[in-house]
């Protein structure tokens, strides 16, 4: 074997060239850029396409795609005689078929496409990557309910803004998106569940992905600084996919109430474990950009660990302490009212001004997490 006796690095650049590779690192070449520059270019045109364009609906999308699984395995884990730690270990299963399958398809396929195109292998990555980023999704989400609530400057008493259709539009399509009972919901209550939402994700739905993305760059350059496209461009999205599995499959059987109290007892846990660090990044992050970063980390200190998610409480509170409003309180799900944790302190109200600065806030931190990645490449490729 020519990779026999050499460091770990030219042991992995000897083994692609023994599988015939090295066609492919010419096509590379061809257009100038080496994989690692590619795969910077890929997230940057990720970055743009999800800016510009989110996810149409028109088109299909991979989460639909792990839902479907989600859904089937669980289906059929139900019909079986299972429970406890058996139910547990289908849990795990279902972990490792969506994350690891959802990973190393796309990885594969991206392979399997830069042998027949580089540029079409690059086209489809940036797709992919951006479908992974769920920045102007969760605008156009935050938009779709905002714009049937009356203005903040209403005359009139609450009951009458109860009673208008445009605030029954609103809980409708607040629905779509959060899992509480929204039916009852006066104008105020929807704002905080929509600053609620934007803030939770735009931690596990913008800024976490891009952090795995980002990781898979780095890795990457690190690992093919001047050839390999099979790790350049592959890696960040198939890492930022499989995170996006992670999640779509907590938000999906993650729950402690029957059915999926041991069938997702694995994938909340992991999800946690995943999102622990880019949380703790993001919260950084978003500290700094208020201009009042150890008030803003003093109040995540106080009040985040109070609620029992040891991810959304932090993501919740640095956006409320950023912004000066509170979040938590009494919500229903299902019928019944649970109390959550109240976070942050109420120095104002919550407006649709102050949803918009949430939603900057997610932007600019993900502009800095773009900044540090780029700058980090070029430092490794150096």
């Amino acid at each position: 074997m020519l990779a026999a006796g050499k460091p770990r690095r030219e042991k992995v650049l000897a083994l692609w060239s023994e599988m015939g590779l090295e066609s492919w690192s010419e096509g590379w070449s061809e257009i100038g850029l080496n994989s690692a520059w590619l795969g910077g270019v890929v997230l940057l045109a990720a970055a743009g396409l999800d800016f510009v364009l989110g996810d149409p609906w028109c088109l299909p999308h991979p989460v639909q795609a792990m839902g479907k699984v989600i859904d089937l395995y669980s289906q059929m884990m139900f019909r079986l005689p299972l429970k406890g730690w058996t139910m547990r270990a289908g849990g795990v299963g279902l972990a490792c078929v969506l994350i690891g399958g959802s990973g190393l398809l796309s990885g594969y396929g991206l392979w399997a496409l830069g042998l027949i195109s580089i540029r079409l292998q690059v086209v489809i990555a940036g797709v992919l990557l951006a479908s992974c980023f769920a920045g102007r999704s969760l605008r156009r989400a935050a938009e779709d309910v905002m714009q049937y609530l009356p203005s903040e400057n209403w005359v009139g008493t609450s009951d009458e803004i109860d009673e208008t259709d445009d605030l029954v539009k609103a809980r409708s399509q607040l629905a779509m998106y959060v899992g509480r009972d929204t039916h009852q919901l006066s104008a105020a209550e929807i704002r905080r569940a929509v600053l609620e939402t934007v803030s939770e994700n735009g931690i596990d739905g913008v800024l976490a992905p891009l952090f795995y993305a980002l990781l898979g760059l780095w890795l990457g350059a690190w690992f093919a600084p001047k050839t390999e496209g099979l790790i350049g461009v592959v890696l960040p999205v198939s890492m930022a996919i499989a995170y996006k599995a992670a999640s779509t499959l907590d938000s999906m059987v993650g729950y402690r109430e029957p059915p999926y109290t041991d069938l997702g007892w694995f994938s909340a846990k992991l999800e946690d474990v995943l999102t622990w660090f880019p949380c703790r990044c993001s919260v950084m992050t978003i500290a700094l950009l208020s201009g009042r970063p150890w008030q803003v980390l003093q109040l995540c200190w106080r009040d985040a660990n109070a609620d029992p998610s040891p991810n959304a409480g932090w993501s919740e509170c640095a956006y409320a302490a950023a912004l000066g409003v509170q979040l938590g309180g009494p919500n229903t799900y299902r019928g019944k009212v649970t109390k959550k944790p109240f976070l942050g302190d109420a120095n104002r109200p919550i407006t649709s001004a102050v949803i918009n600065q949430a939603l900057s806030l997610t932007r600019r931190s993900f502009l800095i997490g773009l900044v540090v990645g780029m700058t980090g490449l070029m430092a490794i490729i150096e």
